[in-house]
């Protein structure tokens, strides 16, 4: 394949192929983070959890089934080759997930409603990618660095699967993949259960597309020539990646987070007009837009300091058995439920909205 195609260009390919997934499996799926939290707090309908069980059970299947079978070496992936801060992966979940419920959505959910058609969406997306960057890489680049530091390369791999099934002699692979099989069983059953057939099929491609970004960059990484990160998806610095070529593309190179990102707008697209039909939506109300707009900010600040959003550490890196993805992924349900809470029920933040 790299004698015919530029390794950047097959690395972005590979994005590209898996956000489609991903933007098809939130149109015609309903696959959403806060539509989870928001249905299991208000909705009494646990079938969006047992969705995200489900991806996440294939994920895990799929991750490790890819390196017993000599595809990938799950240690050289960002989340396991990296020691990141427990603090940071606190506190930015808990921005990240409260700003998501202000927001309306996370970053995938957003590129989702822009692939249908919602401006909003795409003005919320903007400037969660630039609050990003300025926490990445910008004036607040050096504070974050500080105060948050991250370990490159540690002496021990960052896993819970290795730490756990060391410490019970078993190997890592048979203990993820009982994991992996139980949340899957059990999400299988509840959903077949309640005859949400449909919802079965999409949570198994949005896993398998988790999958596909980690096993695809780790071949091309093997294979070729640069450098690559074994990475997969994740949707919040990745938009501001996005943006950056947009603007100076003749002087870079197209990559897996740019892809993504575009994968995501198209797939969603598809999805759309084969559900209901693609129509342009705008905000009407200055003051949604504002809230919005603040809830952005949270979200790309948080997302940086948690080295992830929630499909990056709620989908990628848990499925991995990171040490830091089970903090992240549960201060981002406990600042998505907070700021439904402020929503909803009329309490603190939200009446000054």
């Amino acid at each position: 394949m790299l004698a015919y195609i530029d390794e950047s260009w097959l690395i972005a390919l590979i994005g590209l192929a898996g956000g489609v997934a991903l933007g098809l499996a939130a149109r015609l799926g309903r696959f959403c983070t806060l539509g989870m939290i928001e249905d299991a707090h208000y909705g009494n309908d646990r079938a969006r959890l047992w969705m995200w069980a489900l991806a996440l059970g294939v994920a895990i299947l799929g991750n490790f089934g890819a390196d017993a079978a000599g595809l990938i070496r799950l240690s050289d992936t960002i989340y396991l080759r990296n020691d990141y801060s427990l603090v940071g992966a606190a506190l930015g979940g808990l921005l990240f997930g409260y700003g998501m419920a202000h927001a309306g959505n996370c970053g995938y959910g957003m590129l989702a409603r822009l692939g249908g058609g919602d401006l909003r969406a795409m003005v919320i997306s903007i400037v969660m990618g630039i609050a990003a960057y300025v926490t990445l890489s910008g004036p607040l680049a050096a504070l974050r660095a500080r105060l948050f530091p991250i370990d490159p390369n540690p002496v021990t791999e960052q896993g819970l699967a290795h730490m756990i099934g060391a410490s019970l002699g078993i190997p890592v692979g048979i203990f993820a993949g009982l994991v992996g099989l139980c949340l899957a069983g059990a999400a299988v059953v509840a959903l077949f259960r309640a005859a949400r057939l449909t919802e079965i099929l999409w949570a198994c491609v949005a896993g398998l597309a988790i999958t596909s970004g980690f096993v695809g960059t780790a071949l091309v990484a093997a294979s070729g020539f640069e450098p690559w990160a074994v990475q997969s998806h994740t949707f919040t610095a990745s938009v501001g990646d996005t943006i950056r070529y947009t603007m100076f593309s003749s002087g870079l190179e197209p990559d897996f987070a740019i892809g993504s990102v575009a994968g995501v707008v198209i797939g969603a697209f598809i999805g759309t007009l084969w559900r209901d039909g693609f129509r342009w939506e705008a905000c009407d109300d200055p003051r949604e837009l504002k809230r919005q707009m603040g809830g952005a900010v949270l979200m790309g600040v948080g997302a940086v300091l948690a080295a992830g959003c929630s499909v990056g550490q709620g989908l990628g890196a848990l499925s991995l058995f990171t040490i830091h993805a089970p903090v992240v992924a549960g201060m981002i349900w406990l600042g998505g439920w907070l700021g439904l809470r402020h929503l909803i029920e009329g309490v603190g933040l939200a009446r000054q909205a």
